[in-house]
């Protein structure tokens, strides 16, 4: 695993931390993702890391995608830029399949959709977020198929403490935006709701943008043994579709668009009850109940093409958390279902081809247990088990076909978590990884024909994941190092050869993750990050060659200072190393330039009302996220980022 290319970094970090760091009382840590319970501090062998409400009220972050694409071990592609609208995620180097292997959750609900679409992040105003919770290295046992590399889970606020704003925001390339948040409640009921509307013109020609988002909270108390509550969200977006610049283009004119013409609208709702109810003083029930719906069009005339597509996705999510002893050693056991019936329709009509419609339908059962003992003090072994059963059908009915596949996979974990001292806690863990193919990979074509094949033949990816972990605390200050590798088998991606979805040759994925917070004065906040990681086919005739889009190296480090009536102040300077393009699974052309990013933000608060500052890609640098190679084209082909951007907001606060 390169060991000895680690060192260097982590005694870096660990200098850093023992060289003036602030001693103080540590608060415990509050986590959901960890169990699927809310708790604090629990005793999980995992790499979890916390965004808090304070970073990123603090963060130069314009968007979601962006807030997490400082932390380690991810990387963040978007497409066309502006308000992230199809921001890709991508946890431990999974490149052009990131999106499937990487688990998004906004208090526990999926938002990953059942086919190949982007995360809608425009139902999740970044007001309305009281902390991310990031779980690096497989979370199957506890969330399922697609969680190979980790898992994100966003948490909005639930407190209706009482509160009401709004804010507006001005940028440039014709940004506007503007937020209102608003909360409250009383004898034992309480309310969240938030909106938001952005839109941009975009920097290249045709990547205009716009965000609409209203979404909310109500809760009930229920004499103080849980709470009856219903999440909801009503949301749409639209977009220009630019398209891709091929080398030259991108050398003299990275702002130009192929496609002047092209865009594409989604809107939609999401609604979830649920309820939280402690049955006794050790049995606690939770679970929801959950609607999502959305509908994509795209219009894309310079392939003579449109189409419509309706997404839905039901779920019942219940849960048991028992609080027991095993013998005289206190243990905790989660025990829960997960119960998901999706379904996806295309109606397309395109120029060449005619009209069609296209149908895929995923009904998904699993039950899981985890199982949290302290067997002595301050060491505590964790034991899990999932069991997942999936029922897939798809269909064409241009092309006549139609079929249907039933997939089981099974995965187990096992970790233990020692405080070793009481500033250093140290964990290993194992555990089975897998993900079933989503409803468009269903569908392929034959390489000679070309004519459509139902491609029920693609076996479920499945692999095995290991870590090794340690949490240093003093204080506020933290340094945590981990050192992992993920083998899978049967890895689904796409073969730009044969342009069909497939089961790839055995892979593995090598890497090291650091990661320090530090408060050496009241007023500083410091954050760094390194992440080196080594993903490669480890069979077949690439064999030894790593996986296109996956930077081996990525690193940032940040400063927030607290200067009272000075303001606060936000830099965070961010690098991604080399990659592979997409489709050079054989690393035989020239590599992607990696890039570096200084971004800074500034506010300053008068009463009750704050200015914001913020400048983008100081230095104004040329990078593209996602760029790949076309054998048809015989060229490289690039999506741009933004360029330098300024951003100015104020908000008032009425309570």
């Amino acid at each position: 695993m390169h060991h000895h290319r680690l060192q260097r970094p982590m005694t870096a970090l660990a200098l850093i931390l023992a060289s003036g760091l602030s001693l103080a009382e540590e608060s415990e840590e509050v986590l959901v993702t960890a169990t699927r319970f809310s708790q604090a501090n629990p005793r999980l062998a995992a790499n979890v890391s916390v965004i808090t409400r304070e970073e990123i009220r603090t963060s130069p972050a314009a968007t979601l995608p962006d807030l997490l694409r400082s932390r380690p071990g991810i990387e963040v592609r978007g497409l066309y830029g502006g308000l992230g609208i199809d921001a890709t995620v991508d946890l431990r180097g999974f490149g052009e399949g990131a999106a499937s292997n990487t688990l998004i959750l906004l208090d526990g609900q999926r938002l990953n959709p059942i086919d190949s679409g982007a995360i809608n992040w425009s139902a999740v105003p970044l007001e309305s977020i009281e902390r991310i919770e990031i779980i690096r290295g497989g979370g199957t046992v506890l969330y399922g198929d697609r969680a190979s590399g980790g898992v994100v889970n966003i948490v909005t606020d639930r407190s209706g403490r009482r509160r009401l704003s709004a804010e507006a925001t001005i940028g440039d390339f014709g940004y506007r935006g503007a937020q209102a948040h608003a909360a409250g409640g009383g004898n034992g009921a309480s309310f969240n709701l938030f909106g938001q509307y952005r839109e941009t013109d975009g920097f290249r020609r045709n990547s205009q943008q716009d965000q609409r988002a209203a979404s909310g909270r109500v809760g009930l108390e229920l004499a103080g043994r849980g709470e009856l509550f219903a999440d909801f969200a009503a949301f749409g977006d639209s977009n220009g579709l630019p398209g891709a610049l091929f080398r030259a283009q991108y050398d003299s004119d990275p702002s130009q668009a192929r496609f002047l013409r092209d865009y594409q609208t989604r809107d939609g709702y999401r609604l979830r009850p649920g309820v939280a109810l402690e049955l006794t003083s050790t049995l606690r029930l939770e679970a929801e109940l959950a609607a999502d719906h959305a509908k994509l069009r795209s219009f894309i005339p310079s392939g003579q093409y449109q189409d419509e597509r309706d997404r839905d996705l039901d779920s019942l999510t219940p849960r048991l958390r028992w609080r027991h002893g095993l013998g005289a050693l206190p243990s905790e056991t989660v025990v829960g279902a997960d119960f998901y019936h999706g379904q996806t329709e295309i109606a397309s009509l395109s120029g060449f081809a005619g009209p069609n419609r296209q149908r895929g339908e995923q009904r998904s059962r699993a039950w899981y247990v985890q199982n949290i003992t302290e067997a002595a003090p301050g060491l505590a072994l964790t034991l899990g088990a999932r069991a997942q059963r999936v029922r897939q059908e798809a269909s064409d009915q241009a092309a006549g076909l139609s079929g249907e596949t039933t997939r089981t996979r099974h995965a187990g974990e096992i970790g233990v978590a020692w405080q070793a001292l009481p500033a250093l806690r140290l964990y290993a863990k194992a555990g089975g990884v897998f993900r079933f193919a989503n409803t468009d990979e269903l569908f392929g074509f034959d390489p000679v024909t070309f004519l459509p094949l139902f491609r029920g033949d693609l076996r479920p990816q499945r692999g095995n994941n290991r870590e090794l972990g340690a949490d240093w605390r003093i204080g506020p200050s933290r340094l945590k190092a981990t050192l992992y590798r993920l083998d899978l088998r049967d890895e689904i991606g796409f073969n730009a050869t044969t342009f069909a979805n497939e089961n790839l040759p055995r892979t593995r994925r090598n890497g090291a993750e650091l990661e320090g917070r530090f408060q050496p004065a009241a007023a500083w906040r410091l954050h760094a990050s390194y992440t080196y990681q080594d993903p490669q086919f480890r069979e077949g005739p690439d064999a030894g060659k790593t996986i296109p889009l996956a930077a081996r190296h990525k690193g940032s480090v940040g400063a927030t200072w607290l200067g009272g009536s000075w303001g606060t102040h936000g830099l965070t300077a961010t690098y991604v190393g080399k990659r592979w393009y997409a489709g050079d699974t054989a690393n035989v052309r020239e590599q992607l330039p990696g890039y570096a990013l200084l971004d800074y933000q500034a506010s300053w608060s008068l009463a009750r009302w704050t200015l914001t500052l913020k400048l983008l890609n100081a230095f104004n640098k040329r990078y593209a996220p996602f760029a790949g190679y076309s054998t048809f084209f015989n060229d490289y082909f690039y999506y741009p980022a933004d360029p330098r951007s300024v951003f100015v907001g104020v908000r008032y606060d009425l309570q």
